[in-house]
């Protein structure tokens, strides 16, 4: 990053480090407002860019750059949210947020396949969950960036209301109708490791083909969505119910190709599984597992979005 070349710009930006400390966090906002991370990287580039237009002079002025950042990088989303929503209608199938994997597992498409910088990283807490960002895509543009602004990154309603260009009352009330929303989608909590056990017991039942076991394991009124982006091989509509998601993965079990594994991963914070063929990742589900039963399965085979989940 570098900034244009101007009279008494040749000394050091003694603001720069602080400047680019605020990446990280751009990133984890801006990957909760947009749901794809490739996005989120354009959005805090964009944000940046409009920073370093400015002269020396004006940057000195912002008293709080961070904040300036902030507010920036929420109008950019918020502009993206709109023009994705046209978008998404012309989208092949169902569309599902970019799944993401551990730090540890992570690789940068963008950087030749070497480990990505540390302030690119998403802290994977209940707010990247796949089901509650596939919660915010139900909400509109400014419900989503006033109720994630405010509830997740506890930012006030008057810088909300900069933000989205709304009174800091009607931000109040975007805020609260999302909240209603998350109220009425949320399923009882299940321990991790008891979820942890039900994707386990679903993996061996499916690379069983046990068609049995995975009626035992799906909710009745269960339901599978896949996003294969019209780039590669996926069922278009979801599945409903349990019986009939059993029977569709007991097929795809037996047709299966013999160098195939799954492995099981953490998927946004969450217990997942990871399918590998020719050490590349080709799918990734995530879970929504109440209880012992698992109520919902979101199958990711877009390529486009499992770059970071393939090592090199």
């Amino acid at each position: 990053m570098t900034t244009r070349s101007e009279p008494g710009q040749d000394r050091p930006d003694p603001g720069l480090e602080a400047i680019t400390s605020e990446r990280r966090q751009l990133i984890n906002l801006a990957y909760r407002l947009l749901g794809s991370l490739a996005e989120a990287e354009d959005a805090v580039q964009e944000t940046y860019t409009r920073w370093y237009a400015m002269s020396r002079q004006q940057r000195d002025a912002i008293r709080s750059p961070g904040a300036w950042l902030t507010t920036v990088a929420g109008r950019v989303c918020l502009n993206l949210l709109g023009s994705a929503r046209a978008r998404r209608e012309t989208y092949v199938g169902e569309w599902i947020p970019e799944p993401l994997p551990e730090h540890t597992e992570w690789i940068s498409g963008r950087q030749g396949f070497t480990m990505a910088d540390p302030a690119d990283r998403v802290t994977l807490d209940e707010s990247v969950d796949l089901a509650f960002l596939v919660l915010l895509e139900s909400m509109t543009p400014a419900e989503r960036v006033a109720f994630v602004l405010h509830d997740v990154f506890c930012h006030s309603f008057a810088e909300v209301a900069e933000i989205v260009g709304r009174t800091p009352a009607a931000c109040r009330q975007l805020a609260s109708s999302a909240r209603r929303r998350v109220r009425a989608s949320r399923s009882a909590t299940t321990p991790a490791a008891q979820r942890a056990g039900v994707v386990r017991d679903f993996k061996q039942a499916w690379e069983a083909g046990d068609i049995d076991a995975l009626i035992g394991l799906l909710d009745p009124d269960a339901t599978a969505i896949a996003d294969g982006g019209g780039v590669v091989t996926a069922f278009l509509h979801p599945i409903e119910g349990g019986e009939q998601i059993a029977l569709a993965w007991a097929e795809l079990a037996r047709r299966r190709p013999g160098d195939m594994t799954f492995l099981e991963r953490t998927v946004n914070g969450q217990p997942g599984l990871v399918a590998r063929q020719g050490g590349v990742t080709v799918t990734v589900l995530a879970f929504e597992v109440t209880g012992d039963r698992i109520k919902q399965i979101w199958v990711v085979r877009n390529p486009g979005k499992l770059r970071r989940w393939t090592r090199g």
